[in-house]
């Protein structure tokens, strides 16, 4: 599924990861672990394409393709999902709206076909209800005035209808209620044919998630065990 090779990144000329090399297998529950400021988020945002990090050297396969140049819509349509840690607040932008748009943006990158108003409001309301999100969310701009477990159900509902070949969850369970917890536990668990790699410091939540494999990090580095 996905491929690094001798990967080198920096920021503002600040060497922040040094010869990563790591294989992420088709459908596994991989932990990336570490201590706070070792590279992890550094990692998975250089892997999704955010442009504020710099890859000096190495590659980033994805399904056999290599994604190294590639900027970070591109990886998105691609199949790369990433939840992030801390989401930005969109004023003027509704919930629904960024939805749509995005699950019209990827129906077209895979098939060349438009998203039809009808299928987009019936899987919409399948994965709302799923969540227990109430209708009326939806109407509310993006992340604006909502709680920390309010925005990882946002989150989950987008990982819900975009299906994503690869999800990217950057500390999923962290400012989420147990309630909020469960959800996200029970959601990864339902979507076999997705590929995860997270970052979590809890050892209950990830092993709720029966995770496949552990890669730790270490100043920008991977601990060889």
């Amino acid at each position: 599924m996905l491929e690094i090779k001798n990967l080198c990144v920096s920021m503002d000329k600040k060497v922040l990861l040094k010869d990563i090399n790591l294989v992420i297998q088709d459908g596994a529950r991989h932990r990336l672990a570490g201590h706070n400021g070792s590279g992890k988020s550094t990692l998975v945002n250089t892997i999704a394409g955010d442009s504020d990090y710099i890859i000096d050297s190495g590659t980033i396969t994805f399904n056999g393709k290599d994604i190294t140049k590639e900027n970070a819509t591109t990886r998105a349509l691609m199949g790369i999902f990433l939840g992030a840690q801390n989401v930005p607040e969109i004023p003027g932008l509704t919930i629904l709206s960024f939805l749509k748009h995005s699950m019209a943006a990827h129906k077209h990158f895979e098939t060349g076909k438009d998203l039809s108003m009808g299928e987009f409001l019936e899987k919409l309301d399948t994965a709302r209800e799923k969540l227990n999100i109430p209708k009326e969310w939806l109407n509310r701009y993006v992340n604006v005035g909502f709680s920390g477990g309010e925005r990882k159900r946002i989150m989950l509902l987008r990982l819900l209808l975009l299906q994503p070949k690869l999800a990217i969850l950057d500390e999923p369970d962290s400012g989420a209620d147990k309630v909020v917890q469960k959800q996200i536990i029970d959601i990864i668990n339902s979507m076999p044919k997705t590929t995860f790699l997270f970052i979590s410091h809890q050892d209950n939540f990830s092993s709720a998630i029966k995770i496949t494999e552990t890669t730790t990090l270490s100043n920008g580095k991977i601990v060889i065990q």
